[in-house]
């Protein structure tokens, strides 16, 4: 029988009051350090097939592995989700509590312009 090992982390965006926020939030599983889903994501900003750094309600996240395959992406869900062996997910900068700033256009929306 595999063994199936969940881990969740959740939290608010910038901020706290989900009406300011406009209900958006931020979850992050890891199942079997083998496949990652998070929510609460606005944007790509690079990937390949050992890193993958997102723009995260919670502020800029990167996820270090090997053979990442990005298997779904819905930025208007703010849903994503990768396949691979996951050696280290990593948060860059610190959650902020005031109104989010404008974001520039990620990788993503330049490429497919």
């Amino acid at each position: 029988m595999e063994e199936r090992t969940t881990y969740r982390v959740e939290g608010r965006g910038p901020a706290f009051d989900e009406k300011e926020a406009g209900g958006h939030s931020h979850s992050l599983t890891i199942a079997n350090r083998e496949r990652v889903h998070i929510t609460g994501v606005v944007g790509v900003d690079s990937f390949d097939d050992e890193e993958v750094n997102l723009e995260t309600e919670m502020g800029l996240l990167s996820i270090r592995g090997e053979e990442l395959q990005i298997k779904q992406l819905d930025l208007e869900k703010g849903q994503f989700a990768v396949e691979g062996y996951i050696n280290a997910l990593q948060y860059a900068t610190p959650r902020q509590r005031g109104a989010r700033q404008p974001r520039s256009r990620s990788f993503l929306e330049r490429l497919l312009r």
